[in-house]
């Protein structure tokens, strides 16, 4: 175990802790392989399940293990034009489970999105029976401000950069705050609590994952 190992896991226990007050239940993995296999584990098998835009969930190889599994899936890369894209977002909102990641999460257990088309944060607020956030412990921020200028200052530009957007973000590398048609920073969600028990289940992972 290194120490980098140790704080991670040192930590993820408090949040998770944090968690449990607000409502939410949470969970701590040492690698992406365990997270993986206690993702499938949560997800019972037939259901229906889609997903939000994540890094996280593609470097840890999770979609590539959902396709091989038994499961109704509701994926938006086998969309053909935007319409079935925004079919497959509707839909979404009645699945069993939805999967994300969470751009900034604070020590004391809130969940920050940023979010351009709304359609992943609107999942996480209401829709889907089951949402499951996994997040690498590279996103965990002190406070509820730090949480949110970690979204704005690190994950929105990369990800803007990553999506060749035509945002002021993508050529300084920090938020200007801009109104750019292209802007994926139309929404910012803080979630301070679940009003359902137990709906929203969070795998905190002891690596490096996502932006």
């Amino acid at each position: 175990m290194t120490p980098k190992k140790d704080y991670y896991r040192i930590n993820a226990h408090k949040i998770i802790a944090a968690f449990e007050k607000r409502n939410m239940e949470g969970y701590y993995c040492e690698t992406k392989e365990e997270a993986v296999k206690k993702a499938l584990e949560l997800m019972e098998k037939g259901s229906t399940i889609s997903w939000g835009g994540s890094m996280t969930l593609e470097e840890m190889g999770l979609l590539d293990a959902l396709r091989k599994e038994d499961y109704t899936l509701l994926d938006r890369s086998t969309a053909k034009n935007n319409d079935e894209t925004t079919e497959i977002y509707h839909k979404a909102f009645a699945a069993d489970y939805y999967l994300m990641s969470s751009n900034a999460i604070t020590m004391d257990g809130k969940l920050i999105n940023i979010d351009g088309t709304g359609n992943r944060v609107a999942a996480l607020i209401y829709g889907p029976k089951n949402v499951i956030v996994i997040a690498g412990m590279n996103k965990v921020a002190s406070d509820e401000d730090s949480a949110i200028k970690r979204a704005r200052d690190i994950a929105a530009p990369i990800n803007a950069i990553r999506l060749s957007k035509k945002t002021s973000c993508t050529s300084v590398g920090s938020c200007k705050d801009c109104l750019s048609p292209d802007s994926i920073c139309c929404n910012i969600v803080v979630t301070r609590m679940s009003k359902f028990p137990k709906r929203i289940k969070v795998i905190l992972v002891g690596e490096d994952l996502g932006y």
